[in-house]
This record gives C-alpha cells, structure tokens and sequence, in this order.
C-alpha cells in the first residue's frame, strides 16, 4: 500500500504543475441513487481485492452528481459521477466552461424503472402509459376535451384500476429516474389518450406540447421525492393506497414488502428488460474525469473493475442484484482500457 501512495504522490506533483487533480488516496464519485447499490458493491469489493482504498460512493441524484462533477478539476472534485440518464449537452458546456474537457462515458448496463405497491394494498397490478398520464398529467382529455385534471380516484377514468384516491410517489426532477418517467411513460400517455394532438390542434408548437404533456399536477395527487427509494417505500408504507416508482434492482430487493405492476401487459424482469420488451427501461452510466486517471490512485483500475466480466456480466454480482448486463459490454471495456473519451471517436 504505501508503494502505491508513494507513486501518487510523485504523480500529484507532476500533476500540480499542469494544474490537473493534486493528490488525493482514494476514488470519490457521487450521484444517481439507482446507480448507488451497484457502485457500492463494486466499491466495497474493489476495496477488498486491490491494494487501493475503498472508493467513497455518495447518493444526491444524477442531476445533483453531474453538477459536482462538473465544477472543474482537482482534489476538492469528484472523481466519477453516477447517471441514471445520459449527460445532457448543456452539463458538457459546463463541464468544459470549468476545465473538465475530458470525458470518459461508462455503460454499465440496463435497468428499469417499476410501479409498485403495498403487497396487502389495492390490486395495481396492471397499468397502460395512459393509466398514469390520466392520473398524474397536470391536463387530461374528458369528453373531448382538454382540462385541468379532475380525477381523484384511479377508477374515475379507468373501471379495471382500483376505485380508491390517487396517491403517488414519484423521483424528483433531479434524479434520472424521472426523465425516463416523463419520457417513457408521461408522454407515451399523452399521445395515446389524445391529449398531445388536442393540446397541438389549441395552437401549442410540438416542442410545447410535449413540455406540457410532462408537467406533472400539483394537487398533492402526485409527490415529488428528492430522497432514495427507501424514502418512496416509506411512503407506501405509510399509506396503503400508494403506488411507488422505483428502479427494479430495488423492488426484487424488497418483494416481501412490494407488488409490482405490468406495464403494457409486460412484467418487469431482468429477462424482458434484456430482450427490449418492457416498455420502461433506460441504460446507466457513470462518467470519468479523464484529467484525474494517473493522478487520483486506482481511478482507472476501479472504472476498469466495475465493468469486467465477472462484475458486470451476466454471471455477476451486479446481474444478481438486478442490473441487465450490457451485450456491449466489450465495447465499453475497450474504451475504459483507451482511455477513450466522448465525442473522441466522431
């Protein structure tokens, strides 16, 4: 161990001259919740199978973890910032307006995002993107036309769903979890009740249309998380009418406690993640600060680690807990190993 310190600290040296990351013994990386469990089993196993410290992991969101990744370059800076979305463009314009011009981009594989609910609830065992849009939408279709959204119970514009009053708990607009939330469900809802072409057909540009069909009723129907899915369970536990959305590693890990729905007619499960049959699913990410690989000990070795085979195959430990094993998986191997950053190979 002190061998491996010694030569972090020749290399922080070098580093400080050209104003890169000063030393620091150990990998920081900090972000989406969804992404949290898997980077701390890694972390933990990394820590016990290399002569490096244990990486520390934080939560915050994908939003919150992209920002502190981008702030710039240096010891007082993470290292790696977990994603449950893609960085957006405008993140990369920061992080280069603050000297973080060099990105690695890490698939790690797939997960999706579930509804779930109390196991002696109501019986939500089966939604449409409809089902929620009708219920959460801050505007819906009735009789042909569009309104602020009136329904309090699920039964008000669906007899099959329990007739029992809306009650949600959904991720907050910092987490990633709700841009595949408003992408694949809220707005694939719209479209299908008519609500899209209706708010289109009132003169809204489509771009306009499509915000609208995203923005979500403030009623108190809909709740925003901010924290991790413990705070959604929490919730459904205090309220046995709830319906929670949640990423599906974290309902396998609490299936004595939660029941989940269908979407489309479609059971989220690793194998119908996998094979691109439930509708509701997204990659996760975690990005490298190229600037710090040399400098901050065991950053490459540990985003190297985290997608081996053995961890991030379909064998391994992060498969077990509920991550879809990425078929590219090579491929992002390859560009760990290169050091192969974005927009590097256009």
């Amino acid at each position: 161990m002190q061998s491996v310190k010694l030569a972090a600290s020749a290399l922080a040296i070098a580093a400080v001259s050209a104003s890169a990351a000063a030393a620091r013994d150990n990998v920081q990386v900090a972000g989406s919740s969804t992404v949290l469990p898997y980077a701390s089993i890694v972390a933990e196993a990394f820590g016990e199978n290399f002569d490096f410290p244990t990486p520390v992991v934080e939560s915050g969101g994908s939003s919150a973890g992209l920002k502190r990744f981008c702030e710039g370059v240096g010891e007082n800076t993470i290292d790696i910032a977990n994603a449950s979305r893609a960085i957006r463009d405008g993140e990369i314009e920061t992080c280069a307006a603050n000297g973080v011009s060099d990105i690695i981009e890490v698939r790690i594989g797939y997960d999706g995002i579930v509804f779930a609910s109390q196991q002696s609830g109501p019986e939500f065992t089966a939604f449409e993107p409809s089902d929620l849009y009708n219920a959460l939408a801050e505007q819906v279709v009735v009789d042909g036309e569009l309104v602020a959204n009136p329904h309090n119970t699920w039964a008000d514009f669906n007899a099959d769903l329990p007739d029992v009053e809306i009650a949600a708990f959904i991720p907050g607009t910092k987490h990633g979890t709700r841009e595949v939330f408003e992408e694949k469900v809220l707005l694939q809802g719209c479209e299908d009740t008519g609500a899209m072409e209706a708010m289109v057909a009132g003169g809204m540009s489509e771009d306009d249309a499509e915000d609208a069909c995203m923005a979500v009723r403030t009623d108190g129907k809909s709740v925003d998380i901010d924290g991790d899915y413990t705070e959604t369970l929490a919730r459904i536990d205090s309220n046995p009418n709830g319906i929670g959305v949640f990423g599906l590693a974290f309902y396998e890990n609490n299936t004595d406690k939660l029941k989940v729905a269908t979407m489309s007619g479609i059971e989220p499960t690793t194998e119908t993640i996998a094979e691109g049959e439930y509708p509701v699913s997204r990659p996760l990410f975690f990005y490298v600060k190229k600037a710090h690989i040399g400098v901050i000990p065991g950053l490459k070795e540990y985003a190297e680690f985290f997608v081996a085979d053995e961890i991030a195959g379909p064998d391994g430990p992060l498969a077990n807990y509920g991550l879809v094993s990425d078929p590219e998986l090579a491929d992002t191997q390859s560009k760990i190993s290169n050091e192969e950053t974005m927009g590097s190979n256009m």
